[in-house]
């Protein structure tokens, strides 16, 4: 089924948008939850509050790329839900999903000028990724944005784990150029 059908499925309140949506985006939903938390059971409890999320949010939102909206909404609901895990723990953070490596990249978030800068060091990077091979930027978004392993990225591209992070090395010295040439400050 496709994206605009089963939003009309979210607007007429029928119960089989929730198992359309599981239907095309689940598996892909429960890998990004499962990369993030490292647990079966939190990945899916996060996955079923993300349909509970997308419920209550369409209507009245439409997006305009349903699969994106839904991957947002489970990448940021497991990333909280890791950082209450870890605040609860003692823990550091996202030491083990490769967070630490984009991290410099990022303004510290919880001001009005964090946020202005959070959105343009964004931008920057969207822009930026549109200047890659198809590779190298399926390679930073499967480990950035859906966090998956350096084994994981390695087996879904038929190359191995050490390409897979010298070439994502190469591809931050990169993006710390590029920034530096935008203006933005690392």
């Amino acid at each position: 089924m496709n994206d605009s059908k089963i939003i009309g499925l979210y607007f007429a309140r029928s119960e089989s948008a929730i198992a359309e949506t599981d239907k095309k985006y689940g598996g892909c939903c429960r890998s990004t939850a499962y990369g993030i938390l490292g647990s079966r059971e939190d990945s899916e409890e996060c996955v079923n509050d993300t349909y509970l999320k997308v419920w209550n949010s369409i209507p009245p939102e439409r997006p305009a790329r349903l699969g994106a909206f839904v991957l947002r909404i489970v990448r940021n609901l497991a990333l909280d839900l890791r950082r209450r895990r870890n605040t609860l723990k003692g823990g550091s953070g996202f030491g083990a999903v490769g967070f630490d490596e984009v991290a410099d990249f990022l303004p510290a978030p919880g001001s009005v000028e964090g946020e202005a800068d959070r959105k343009a060091v964004l931008a920057a990077i969207e822009a930026f990724l549109l200047t890659l091979p198809k590779e190298k930027r399926v390679m930073f978004v499967r480990r950035y944005f859906y966090c998956s392993s350096y084994k994981e990225i390695a087996d879904a591209l038929l190359t191995t784990e050490d390409r897979v992070a010298v070439t994502l090395h190469r591809v931050r010295e990169k993006l710390r150029g590029y920034l530096e040439k935008e203006g933005i400050g690392i």
